[in-house]
C-alpha cells in the first residue's frame, strides 16, 4: 500500500499556513511583551541560570537565561562560580532592540546579589558526571553529550578542528539512542502487566507514548536545544505518520518540522544550531533519495563520508578552521555510533571513566590548523543547486560536480 501525504491538496496547505501564521505571530507578540517587560526600567533584574563561562583574563562573559529571556554579560572574577548555578543580576536594558532580544545580545551588568547552587534533577546529573571524571574537558564532553551544557570556547575548538562539533551536539542520533534506551527499559516490564490487566492495548504503541513523554520531560531538561527540538518534534511526527501510513522520511517533514519550531520559537530563525541541524537532514534525506538502490553495504559505507564532503561549503561559510585530521572525520562518526550508546551504558552502571585515558589522548593531540572560507556566491550557487536536487537528477549530479571540486580545491590549496 502507498504511503499517504500529509498535505495531499491546496485547501489543506492553505489551512496549515494559516494555522502556523496565528501561531507564529501569537508568539511574537507574546515575545515583544517579554521585551517591553525587559525595557520597563532601564535596569532589569532578575533570577537566571548560568548556562556558560567564558573565562577571560579580568572577568567572566555569562550566558544566562531564565523562562522569559536569554542574553550575555560579564561579571568580575569575585566569587567562585559554575555552570547551571543561580544568579540574581542587575542589567543594563538601554539599547536592545526587539531584534536583537530574539537573536541573542549582550548586556552590561550593574550588579549581582547571589549566586546559589541549582537543587535540581539537572544539577544532581551534572555534579555526578563530574564526580566520575577527573580533567574537566572530559566532563565538559560528557555533560554536552547527555545534558546538552555548552562547552567552553577553547575545548570546543578542539572537536570543530577534528570536524566533529555535530557529534557533540546533541541531535538525531542521540535522541534515537536515547529512545531506545528509554523503551527498552520499561518494554517488557509493561509487558508484564499488559498481557494480565489490559490484553487489548497495543504494548509498542503504548511504550513509545511513554517514551515520547519522557524524551519531552528530556528537552525540557536540556533547555529546548534546538537541534534536539528539531529531532524531537520529527521523532514523535514519525510516530503518527506510522499510525496512519504517511511518508516519514521526506522532504515535506523536514519543511513541516522548520515550520513548526519557527512557529512556536521564532527566536529559533536566528539558531546556527537549528539550520545546520535541518540541513544536515536535508543532506541525509537527499541521500536516501538518489542512493536508495545502491548496495546497502556500500549505501552505509558511503553514508558518512558523503555527507562529510556534501556539508564542508556550508560549514566554512561560518567557521574558517580546516586541519587534514579533518578528513578522519567520517571515521570518526562510524566510530562514534558506537561509543556513545557504550559511554551511556558506562555511565548508567558506574563505569564512566573507563575510557577516560584513551579520550585524554584524543584531546591533547596537537595538529597544524588553517583557515578557508566559502565565498558568498559560491554558498548562494551551492544552496541552490541542494534544493535544486529534490526535484532534478541533474542539478544532483553538479551539486556532487561542485563538492568534489570544492573539497579538492579547499584541502590542497589550505595546506599548500
Amino acid at each position: 500500500m502507498d504511503s499517504l501525504q500529509l498535505i495531499s491538496n491546496k485547501k489543506q496547505l492553505i489551512s496549515f499556513f494559516s494555522i502556523l501564521i496565528c501561531i507564529f505571530i501569537f508568539n511574537i507578540f507574546y515575545e515583544y511583551f517579554k521585551y517591553k517587560d525587559f525595557k520597563k526600567e532601564e535596569l532589569y533584574l532578575d533570577k537566571f541560570e548560568i548556562i556558560n563561562i567564558y573565562d577571560k583574563e579580568d572577568f567572566y562573559i555569562l550566558k544566562l537565561q531564565n523562562d522569559k529571556l536569554s542574553f550575555f554579560t560579564s561579571i568580575s572574577k569575585q566569587e567562585e562560580i559554575n555552570k547551571l548555578d543561580i544568579i540574581t543580576i542587575a542589567v543594563l536594558s538601554k539599547g536592545v532592540s526587539f531584534y536583537k532580544f530574539l537573536k541573542g545580545f549582550y548586556s552590561k551588568s550593574i550588579f549581582y546579589e547571589e549566586i546559589k547552587t541549582n537543587k535540581s534533577f539537572k544539577r544532581s546529573i551534572f555534579n555526578k558526571i563530574n564526580e566520575s571524571h577527573n580533567d574537566e574537558r572530559i566532563q565538559e564532553l560528557f555533560n554536552a553529550l547527555f545534558l546538552a551544557i555548552p562547552i567552553s570556547k577553547d575545548n570546543r575548538q578542539i572537536y570543530t578542528d577534528f570536524g566533529i562539533s555535530h557529534l557533540i551536539a546533541i541531535s538525531g542520533f542521540h535522541l534515537s539512542i536515547i529512545s531506545f534506551i528509554i523503551f527498552v527499559v520499561f518494554y517488557y516490564p509493561y509487558s508484564y502487566f499488559q498481557k494480565r490487566y489490559f490484553p487489548y492495548r497495543n504494548i509498542k504503541v503504548d511504550v513509545m507514548i511513554i517514551t515520547i513523554v519522557i524524551l519531552l520531560y528530556y528537552l525540557y531538561l536540556t533547555n529546548i536545544v534546538p537541534s534536539l527540538l528539531r529531532s524531537f518534534i520529527m521523532f514523535f511526527l514519525a510516530f503518527i505518520y506510522l499510525r496512519t501510513n504517511i511518508k516519514v522520511l521526506s522532504f515535506e517533514t523536514l519543511a513541516i518540522t522548520l515550520l513548526i519550531i519557527i512557529a512556536i520559537f521564532p527566536k529559533y530563525l536566528f539558531s546556527i544550531s537549528l539550520w545546520f541541524s535541518i540541513i544536515g537532514v536535508f543532506y541525509i534525506f537527499l541521500y536516501i533519495h538518489y542512493f536508495k538502490n545502491i548496495s546497502k553495504i556500500f549505501a552505509i559505507f558511503l553514508f558518512n563520508f558523503w555527507i562529510f564532503f556534501v556539508f564542508n561549503p556550508i560549514v566554512h561559510f561560518f567557521f574558517y578552521n580546516i586541519s587534514y585530521e579533518q578528513l578522519f572525520s567520517p571515521f570518526l562518526t562510524i566510530f562514534f555510533t558506537f561509543f556513545y550508546p557504550l559511554e551511556a551504558f558506562l555511565h548508567l552502571f558506574g563505569f564512566a571513566d573507563y575510557f577516560d585515558k584513551y579520550i585524554l589522548l584524543f584531546l591533547n593531540y596537537k595538529m597544524s590548523v588553517f583557515e578557508f572560507s566559502t565565498s558568498i556566491w559560491f554558498f548562494i550557487i551551492y544552496i541552490l543547486f541542494s534544493l535544486l536536487s529534490i526535484f532534478s537528477k541533474k542539478a544532483f549530479i553538479i551539486l556532487n560536480f561542485l563538492m568534489i571540486i570544492y573539497n579538492i580545491y579547499m584541502f590542497v590549496n589550505s595546506f599548500l
